[in-house]
C-alpha cells in the first residue's frame, strides 16, 4: 500500500488511482491497523484508510464491506465510510439517487437489527445524516416514515429487534443534528421540521414505557431516546407524561441512570423556564425522592444519591428565578432548597465517601444572584427567608471543608488529596460569594465561633474545626476588603492563642495572616503579633509555600512599617537560605520578599543588608567560576543567578506613586547617590562576565544572566542608565560569540526603555547594528535550526521601529537584507516565528514615507513580500495564522496602495498560483475586495479567511465550521 499525500477535504481530488482503494486493499489496511504490532505501520494504515474513506471509490467498497460474511470491524468501517460520504460530501450525490440510497440504508439497518450493535449504530447515524440533508423538502415526514417503515409487520426481523433498531435510529437523529455542520439557514429549517416531528415519536415512547410487557432493554432505549429528543427544545409541557414515567422508573435500579439523564436533560433545556406550571408540578415529584435519597445515603449507595441530587440541582439551578417569581409557592420552593442543602451537607468526606456535594455549589451562586436581582421590596422579603438558609449553608460548607482525622487522611491517595484541595478551593470561592448576601455579620459569626472554640474550657476542640473556621476567614479576606471590619483586631489577637500541632492547621494560619496583610498595612501596630509566627514557620520545610508566600505579602504590603523588624527578617531569611530548607521556587519568592523589604530602607542600610545577604553567594559564584563546567556546578550557578534576579525584580527605591495609597502621609526616605541595585551589579559585573566566558554555549546559563539584567531594567527603568554602556558591550560580545535568543530579548528591553534618550542612543545603536549583522550572517548559514533566535530578532526589529525608527536610518544597517530575511522567516513552520515576522512587517510598512531606506526597500522588494503572503494564504501556512497575514495585506493597502494595486494583479496572474483550486474570477474578486478595503481591518481578515478556504478546497465543507 503506497503512502500518498492528499488534502483530506478534497473528495478524492488528486487521489491514488481507483485500483488502490479496492475492497481487498481496504481489508488489508484494516488488518494492519488492528493487528500489526508496528506503530508506524498502524499510522500509515490509518492515514491511507482516511484517504480511502473520502475517495469516490468509497461509495463502491462501503456496501461490499457490509456483506454478512465480513467481521464486525470491517463492516463498521464500511458503515463509517458511508456516514462520512453522506455528511461531508452531500453535494456530490445526484438528487435522483437520494431514494435508492435511502432504501439501501433501510435494508442494511433491518439486516443489522439482529446483528452487530456497533455497525447498526453507525448505519443509523448514516441514515440520520441523510434525513437531515433531505429535510424538509426532499423528505418532508422523515421521522413519521421511519416509524411507519419499522412497524411494518412483513419484516423478517422479530418485533423486539425492529423496535430496538427504530429506537436507535430515533435516538441518533437529534444527536446527529446537534453535531452536524449544516449551514446556519439549513439548521433553522431542519430544527423547525424536527420540532414538529416529535409528535410522531413521543406517543410511541409513552406507549412502550407504559406497557407492562416491554422488556427492560426496550424501556432503557426509550429513556435514552427521550433524553436525546428533549435537547431539541421540545416544549416542556409536551414532555410531562414521559417525565412522570421517568420519575416512576427511578425505582428500577436497571433504569435508574437512564431515567436521571432523561429527567435532567428535560429540566435543563433553556426553553423550559417558560412552562412554569409544569415546573411547579415537578417540585412535588422531586421532593418525593427524599426518602429514596436518605435511604441511599444510609446504605452508602453513592450512585443513587448522586443521581437524585443531580435532578434536584437541575430543577433548582436552571429555574430558581422562575420559581422564586411564584411567590404563593414559596414554601414548596424552600423545601426544594432545603433538599439541596441536604445534598450539600451529605455525610462523609469528599471525594472518598461522597462525590455529590460538589454538584450543588453553583446552585447557591444562582439562587443568591436571583434573590439580589429583585426590586427592593421583593428582595427584602426573600432576604428575610433566605439569610438564615445562607448562614446554615456557611456552617455546612465549613463542616464539609474539614480535614478527616490524621489517621484517615494518611490512607488517602495523592489523587484524592488533590481532589479534596480543589473542592476546598470551590468552597472558598462560594464563601467569598456568599459574603455579598450576608455582609459583615458573616465575619462576626465566624469570629464568635472561633472565639468560643479557643476560649472554651469545657471540651477540647479538634484542630480540624479551628482550621475550617480560619479557612472561612481566609477565603473572605483574600478577596474582600476587610479593612473596616471590627472583628479583624480580635482575630489577630486570637491567632497566637491557637495551639498549632498540625501542618494543615499551620498552613491555614499562615495563609490567613497573608490574606490580612493589607489590613496589617493600615494597622501596623498589630504586625508584631503575627510576624514572629511567620518567621518561626520559615524554618519548617513542610510550611515552605505558606510561610514564604505570607512573608512576601507582608513585605510587599507593609514595607514602610517593617524597618524596625528588617534586621530580624533578613537574619532569619539568610539562615533558612543557607540551610537550604526550601525548594528553588520558594527561595526565589523569599528573595522577592527581601527585595520589597529592603526597598523601604535608607540607601546605606540597603547596601549594608545587601552586602551581608549576597556576599556568601558571590563567594560561591567566584569559586564556581574557577571550576571546569559540569552539570552539578551549572545547577548551582543558575540557582545563584536566579536568586539575584528575583531580588532585583522587587528591590525598587524609587517609590513610585502607586506604591502605597497613603504614601503622601508618610515621610519617605529620599534616595541619595547611585541606585543600590546598580552598585551591586557594577560590583559583580566582572564576575558575571567571567562566568559567562565559560558557559557561553549553555542557553540556560546565558538566559539566567540575561534575566538578572532584564528584571533589573524593568524594575529600575531610568535608574538603570549607568549600566547601559557596559551591558551593551557585554551583550555584543556574548551574541557575537554564540547567538542566543535571550540576548536579543534583553537588547529589545534596552531599545524599549533607552533608545529614545540621546545620551544612550550611541551604545544602543552600536549593539543593535552588531546583533543585526550577526543574525544576518546566521541567515546566510541557514537559520532553520534557530527559530527561537529568528523569532526574538523579528520582535527586536519591530520594537526598534516602534520606539526609535531612526535606527533604520543608519548607513551601516543593511535594510534590504533585513527585509529579505523577514520574508524568509514568514515561511518558517513555527507559528510564533511567523507571527513575530508578520509583526515586524506591520510596524515597517507604515514607516515607508518617513524612513527613506524603508520606503526604498519596500518599493524594490515589496512584490516579494506580497508573493510570500499570498503563498501562505494559498496553503503553505497554518490557517490559525491567517489574521497575521491579513494584517500585512491591510498595511500594504493602507500605506503602499498604488504599488499593491499593480503587484497583486501581476502576482495572481500565473495559473495555479497561489492554488490550483482557484478560478481566474475568484482571484480577481479577491484582489478587488482587498484593494477596496483600506479602513476596516476586520473585513480584510474575513476576506483572507474566505480566500484561504477556497485555496485549500475547504470552502463549504464541515472543516470550516470551527474556523
Amino acid at each position: 500500500m503506497e503512502r500518498r499525500e492528499e488534502q483530506p477535504g478534497a473528495a478524492g481530488a488528486g487521489a491514488a488511482p481507483a485500483l488502490d482503494f479496492t475492497v481487498e486493499n481496504v481489508e488489508k489496511a484494516l488488518h494492519q491497523l488492528y493487528y500489526d504490532p508496528n506503530i508506524e505501520n498502524k499510522n500509515l494504515a490509518q492515514k491511507w484508510l482516511m484517504q480511502a474513506q473520502v475517495s469516490p471509490q468509497a461509495w463502491h467498497f462501503s456496501w461490499q464491506l457490509l456483506q454478512p460474511d465480513k467481521v464486525p470491524e470491517i463492516q463498521y468501517f464500511g458503515a463509517s465510510a458511508l456516514h462520512i460520504k453522506i455528511s461531508r460530501y452531500w453535494s456530490d450525490i445526484p438528487t435522483d439517487q437520494y431514494e435508492s440510497l435511502k432504501a439501501q440504508l433501510f435494508t442494511q439497518i433491518t439486516h443489522f437489527a439482529s446483528g452487530s450493535k456497533i455497525v447498526l449504530t453507525r448505519l443509523c447515524v448514516a441514515l440520520a445524516s441523510l434525513a437531515l440533508s433531505m429535510m424538509p423538502d426532499a423528505w418532508p415526514c422523515a421521522v413519521a416514515d421511519m416509524v411507519r417503515l419499522f412497524q411494518a409487520e412483513d419484516s423478517p426481523v422479530d418485533g423486539q429487534g425492529r423496535c430496538l433498531a427504530l429506537l436507535e435510529l430515533l435516538t441518533v437523529l437529534p444527536e446527529e443534528f446537534q453535531t452536524s455542520r449544516l449551514p446556519q439557514y439549513r439548521k433553522g429549517l431542519v430544527r423547525a421540521s424536527l420540532a414538529v416531528e416529535f409528535g410522531a415519536v413521543f406517543p410511541l415512547l409513552e406507549q412502550l414505557l407504559q406497557q407492562p410487557s416491554s422488556p427492560s432493554c426496550v424501556r432503557q432505549k426509550v429513556l435514552k431516546c427521550f433524553s436525546s429528543w428533549v435537547q431539541l427544545e421540545v416544549p416542556l409541557q409536551d414532555c410531562e407524561a414521559l417525565i412522570q414515567a421517568a420519575f416512576a422508573a427511578l425505582q428500577d435500579s436497571e433504569l435508574f441512570d437512564s431515567s436521571v439523564e432523561a429527567i435532567v436533560n428535560a429540566i435543563s433545556q433553556p426553553d423550559a423556564q417558560r412552562y412554569v406550571n409544569t415546573l411547579l408540578k415537578l417540585i412535588p415529584l422531586v421532593l418525593g425522592l427524599q426518602d429514596q435519597l436518605r435511604q441511599a445515603v444510609q446504605n452508602g449507595d453513592m450512585e443513587t444519591s448522586h443521581g437524585i441530587c443531580r435532578i434536584a440541582v437541575a430543577l433548582g439551578e436552571n429555574h430558581s428565578r422562575a420559581l422564586l417569581d411564584q411567590v404563593e409557592h414559596w414554601q414548596s420552593f424552600l423545601a426544594l432548597v432545603n433538599m439541596i442543602m441536604f445534598c450539600t451537607g451529605i455525610p462523609g468526606h469528599y471525594p472518598v465517601n461522597e462525590t455529590t456535594s460538589s454538584l450543588t455549589l453553583t446552585f447557591w451562586y444562582t439562587l443568591q444572584d436571583d434573590i439580589l436581582s429583585f426590586e427592593a421590596e421583593k428582595q427584602a422579603v426573600y432576604q428575610q427567608v433566605y439569610r438564615p438558609v445562607y448562614f446554615q449553608l456557611v456552617d455546612v460548607l465549613l463542616h464539609k471543608a474539614q480535614f478527616p482525622s490524621d489517621e484517615e487522611y494518611g490512607f488517602w491517595s495523592s489523587d484524592e488529596k488533590e481532589q479534596f484541595r480543589i473542592y476546598r478551593v470551590d468552597i472558598s470561592d462560594t464563601l467569598m460569594y456568599v459574603y455579598e448576601m450576608l455582609g459583615a455579620e458573616l465575619l462576626s459569626n465566624l469570629y464568635d465561633k472561633l472565639g468560643r472554640l479557643l476560649t472554651s474550657s469545657e471540651e477540647p476542640y479538634s484542630w480540624q474545626h479551628t482550621e475550617a473556621l480560619l479557612y472561612g476567614f481566609q477565603s473572605i479576606a483574600e478577596t474582600i476588603d476587610v479593612n473596616y471590619s471590627d472583628v479583624v483586631p480580635g482575630l489577630i489577637g486570637l491567632i497566637p492563642r491557637i495551639s498549632i500541632s498540625n501542618v494543615q492547621l499551620a498552613d491555614t494560619v499562615m495563609f490567613t495572616i497573608g490574606a490580612l496583610s493589607e489590613w496589617l498595612a493600615d494597622h501596623p501596630v498589630m504586625i508584631n503579633s503575627v510576624l514572629p509566627l511567620v518567621l518561626h514557620a520559615l524554618g519548617n520545610p513542610e510550611l515552605s509555600v505558606s510561610s514564604v508566600s505570607t512573608l512576601k505579602k507582608i513585605c510587599r504590603e507593609c514595607k514602610y512599617d517593617l524597618p524596625p523588624y528588617a534586621a530580624n527578617i533578613v537574619a532569619v531569611s539568610q539562615d533558612v537560605l543557607m540551610k537550604q530548607i526550601h525548594k528553588t521556587s520558594q527561595c526565589m519568592w523569599l528573595m522577592q520578599a527581601l527585595g520589597f523589604l529592603l526597598s523601604a530602607l535608607q540607601v546605606e542600610e540597603i547596601l549594608k543588608n545587601l552586602h551581608s545577604l549576597i556576599s556568601p553567594y558571590i563567594q560561591q559564584l567566584e569559586k564556581l567560576a574557577e571550576e571546569i563546567p559540569n552539570p552539578s556546578n551549572k545547577l548551582a550557578i543558575v540557582h545563584i543567578l536566579g536568586l539575584l534576579s528575583n531580588l532585583f525584580t522587587t528591590l525598587d527605591v524609587s517609590h513610585h506613586e502607586d506604591d502605597h495609597e497613603g504614601s503622601e502621609l508618610r515621610k519617605l526616605p529620599v534616595p541619595q547617590g547611585p541606585n543600590p541595585v546598580v552598585v551591586v551589579l557594577q560590583q559583580v559585573f566582572q564576575l558575571i562576565q567571567k562566568v559567562l566566558s565559560k558557559w557561553l554555549n549553555d542557553a540556560q546559563v546565558v538566559e539566567a544572566v540575561c534575566a538578572i539584567f532584564e528584571k533589573s531594567v524593568k524594575t529600575l527603568l531610568d535608574d538603570f542608565a549607568p549600566m547601559v554602556p557596559q551591558l551593551c558591550e557585554m551583550l555584543g560580545r556574548m551574541y557575537s560569540t554564540i547567538p542566543q535568543a535571550s540576548a536579543l530579548d534583553l537588547t529589545r528591553q534596552l531599545v524599549h526603555i533607552f533608545a529614545h534618550e540621546p545620551a544612550h542612543f550611541p551604545p544602543i545603536e552600536a549593539l543593535f547594528l552588531l546583533v543585526t549583522s550577526v543574525t544576518l550572517t546566521l541567515f546566510q548559514q541557514g537559520p532553520r535550526d534557530h527559530p527561537d533566535i529568528v523569532d526574538s530578532f523579528m520582535q527586536l526589529l519591530a520594537q526598534a521601529l516602534k520606539r526609535k525608527p531612526d535606527l533604520f536610518l543608519c548607513e551601516r544597517l543593511d535594510v534590504k537584507a533585513v527585509f529579505q530575511c523577514a520574508v524568509l522567516a514568514l515561511k518558517f513552520p513555527e507559528a510564533p516565528t511567523v507571527k513575530a515576522s508578520c509583526g515586524f512587517f506591520t510596524e515597517l510598512l507604515p514607516r515607508c514615507g518617513e524612513v527613506e531606506p524603508v520606503g526604498k526597500v519596500v518599493q524594490e522588494d515589496g512584490r516579494m513580500l506580497l508573493i510570500a503572503v499570498l503563498e501562505a494564504i494559498g496553503g503553505q501556512a497554518s490557517r490559525s495564522l491567517m489574521d497575521c497575514f491579513a494584517d500585512i495585506l491591510f498595511a500594504l493597502n493602507k500605506h503602499c496602495f498604488s504599488l499593491l494595486s499593480m503587484w497583486i494583479k501581476e502576482a495572481l496572474q500565473p495559473p495555479g498560483f497561489p492554488s490550483a483550486r482557484l478560478s481566474p474570477e475568484q482571484k480577481d474578486t479577491f484582489s478587488q475586495q482587498i484593494l477596496r478595503e483600506r479602513v476596516n481591518k476586520r473585513r480584510v481578515k474575513e476576506m483572507v479567511k474566505e480566500f484561504t478556504l477556497l485555496c485549500r478546497g475547504l470552502h463549504g465543507t464541515d472543516y470550516t465550521a470551527d474556523y
